[in-house]
């Protein structure tokens, strides 16, 4: 749950900034889905951080 939320949450920070920054749809999809990717890794050790702490 925490990696699909942090794919949705790295989308729509990196669309924003690309888009703020006067960015072309082929800069601002790049940017959101770098961020996605950035994001969604880091909910991934987020998870396993948790999962581990748990036991």
């Amino acid at each position: 749950m925490i990696i699909i939320v942090g794919a949705i949450l790295g989308a729509t920070i990196g669309a924003m900034i690309a888009k703020r920054r006067k960015g072309k749809l082929a800069d601002i999809l790049q940017y959101a889905f770098v961020y996605a990717l950035v994001f969604t890794l880091a909910g991934l050790f987020l998870t396993l951080i948790i999962h581990r702490a748990s036991i």
